[in-house]
């Protein structure tokens, strides 16, 4: 189970987070929805599933592309949180496993939500898509969202361009994304399935979650690695050079996300798992977009 104690301390920071982390990332999108209004005020991209009635077809005969109009009405943001539950989410050195704590940066993202009356969706992949609460709001939807954390089975390996292939069809509008993960995949996956997330999105949120022992700094002389996605064990005698090397191939890898997450205007933030849950919401509500300190 979850510790939900922090949403406590996350309600001292409600006004804020309010305007910081709903507002400025998807506030401008409010004004404006696909509705049935008498005169379109605007258009988007035709995306798989919506309704054929409000395609605009002289702009499909000028351009051969397909556009949906949209009319003025109030817009409910929908938000998307796609959380890592593959089996090297089940480590964890100290109070929490890496599920545990992304667990809690996808409820507190859902708590807050919720107190903007807004929609949200949860879901959870590994090497596919594995399960998610739908597309819907309110208290009830909320915890169904930490229910579904608290049931989840963690295994198998990740793939993300595979998840988020399965993924797109729920992204009907583009969107404030928020994606959780450890992100020890190989980088081509990784680069697809940001991509793939960022074209469909208004705003992406992504966070890289590890274990402080993770780092390798505390690893040294004859040390057994297990990995858990395969159950392979590998002995392995940590040398000073050999503990640095693979410190520098780790933030290697970290900086590789990063620079994905740059390069397509995603908000990229790294927290461990001994890190107050509130400070890491303090954080993100004091960094301006790719995690840069005001």
């Amino acid at each position: 189970m979850i510790d939900l104690d922090f949403i406590e301390q996350l309600k001292s920071l409600d006004l804020l987070v309010k305007r910081k982390v709903i507002s400025s990332y998807a506030g401008e999108q409010r004004s404006i929805r696909q509705g049935r209004g008498i005169e379109p005020v605007d258009f988007r991209e035709y995306f798989p599933g919506d309704d054929l009635k409000f395609v605009d077809w002289k702009i499909y005969a000028r351009t051969e592309r397909l556009f949906i109009k949209r009319f003025e009405e109030e817009k409910d943001l929908t938000t998307h949180i796609l959380l890592d539950a593959s089996k090297s989410m089940d480590f964890g050195s100290g109070r929490y496993t890496k599920f545990d704590f992304g667990s809690m940066l996808a409820i507190g993202f859902a708590y807050l939500v919720t107190k903007e009356n807004e929609k949200f969706i949860l879901a959870t992949y590994n090497d596919d898509l594995v399960e998610n609460t739908g597309v819907k709001r309110g208290k009830a939807h909320f915890f169904n969202a930490v229910d579904l954390v608290n049931r989840q089975k963690l295994e198998r390996k990740t793939n993300l361009e595979r998840a988020v292939t399965r993924y797109e069809k729920f992204i009907r509008s583009r969107s404030l994304l928020i994606l959780i993960s450890d992100f020890l995949e190989p980088i081509e996956g990784i680069e697809s399935g940001i991509a793939r997330l960022a074209r469909k999105s208004k705003n992406m949120i992504v966070i890289h979650v590890m274990d402080p022992v993770e780092t390798g700094e505390k690893w040294e002389g004859d040390t057994k690695l297990y990995d858990l996605e395969t159950n392979e064990v590998k002995r392995v005698f940590f040398s000073p050079d050999l503990r640095r090397e693979y410190a520098v191939r780790m933030m290697a890898h970290i900086e590789k996300v990063r620079g994905i997450c740059n390069s397509v205007g995603a908000d990229f933030f790294s927290a461990k798992t001994n890190s107050p849950v509130f400070d890491i919401f303090f954080g993100i509500t004091h960094l301006n977009p790719r995690g840069h300190k005001k």
